[in-house]
């Protein structure tokens, strides 16, 4: 792997952590400390796209236990056939923004950052794994890739009536300084997720087994990470969710921890506040 795009997603990783720090240093209390927040420990829990099979499941978690959640959608493929955010689970999503989550972009086609394309002007590699275009290498300028972003924050404004975040999560983490930028020269910021907040439901179940995965996350997450998980993997044989979810949030509530959108993040809350709508 090449060592600046990794530099730069273990960079993102630990920007949470920065964040507090930065704002210790100023003087300035982070919400988790502030006593004025009822949240004094919390941490972030986002899903990315998938099969979608488990999504009904989930949504009754979060609303069972009342947490609010940032999902970052592609149109992926899905179970049903549809994509992910096709017509069938347009209710789906429009019954999410009603419960108070929030939303934003995973690209639209699932679109892989392969590598920067030497020149002056920024081009990338880029692979998408859904749509028309699945599995072909091409080549995009900061204009294609920002339309790229945008297509899957229009469609879920279509769906919700909502403006989602002006955040974006690219597929993988993969990314470059030369992407970001292109990235925040059109809106938007990119979130990765914190170390311990990459919860492994990706992994294959045969060696990270359910149970495993739960006792490292409650042993390992801190207040203020970014939580990675996904509405369905197809290669998992034992699926993470349900199964883990519901523990995991129970034991992170046990712990002291408590739940908030990527709006509420240190981190990202002057860079929404100074995005229109």
């Amino acid at each position: 792997m090449e060592s600046g795009p990794s530099t730069t997603r273990r960079a993102e990783r630990r920007r949470p952590l920065l964040a507090a720090i930065v704002f210790v240093a100023a003087g300035v209390q982070p919400a988790w400390t502030s006593a004025a927040n009822a949240c004094e420990k919390p941490v972030y829990l986002t899903f990315d796209t998938g099969h979608m099979e488990v999504a009904p499941l989930i949504a009754d978690i979060l609303r069972r236990q009342n947490v609010r959640v940032t999902f970052f959608a592609a149109n992926e493929r899905t179970k049903t056939g549809d994509g992910s955010l096709g017509e069938h689970w347009a209710p789906w999503w429009k019954a999410r923004a009603a419960e108070g989550h929030e939303f934003a972009s995973h690209t639209w086609d699932h679109a892989y950052w392969r590598a920067d394309v030497p020149g002056a002007v920024p081009r990338f590699r880029i692979r998408p794994s859904a749509g028309p275009e699945e599995g072909r290498e091409l080549t995009w300028d900061a204009k294609q890739y920002c339309e790229e972003i945008g297509r899957s924050a229009e469609r879920l404004q279509q769906i919700t009536g909502r403006k989602p975040l002006p955040l974006f999560r690219a597929p993988g983490g993969k990314t470059s300084p030369a992407l970001l930028a292109a990235a925040r020269s059109c809106g938007y910021a990119h979130v990765g997720w914190s170390p311990a907040g990459f919860l492994g439901d990706e992994l294959p179940s045969e060696t990270y087994p359910n149970d495993a995965l739960l006792r490292k996350a409650l042993r390992d997450i801190r207040p203020g990470d970014i939580l990675l998980a996904h509405l369905g993997i197809w290669s998992r044989k034992d699926p993470w969710a349900p199964a883990v979810l519901e523990p995991l949030i129970v034991g992170l509530k046990e712990r002291g921890f408590c739940f908030q959108t990527l709006r509420e993040h240190p981190g990202y809350r002057a860079w929404i506040a100074a995005r229109p709508g």
